[in-house]
């Protein structure tokens, strides 16, 4: 009963991720990903010691790459 109701708040993606899975999906290593983020390129949250990286902030991010240029 419980497990079903947790299921039911679940977002149905994820709302954060840690920098090394935003390394992941960028293909680029995971000291340029905390570059990104130190610079404020990238905009970015502190959950206790973890700086995490709002998913539609990460999308918002590469269409604003797509249409002004590399980074």
């Amino acid at each position: 009963q419980q497990a079903q109701v947790a299921e039911q708040f679940r977002p149905s993606r994820e709302l954060v991720i840690r920098v090394p899975e935003v390394a992941r999906r960028l293909d680029i290593s995971r000291s340029k990903a905390y570059e990104l983020v130190k610079r404020g390129q990238l905009p970015s949250l502190r959950v206790g010691a973890t700086v995490r990286v709002p998913v539609v902030a990460l999308e918002a991010w590469i269409q604003r790459q797509i249409q002004g240029g590399a980074v």
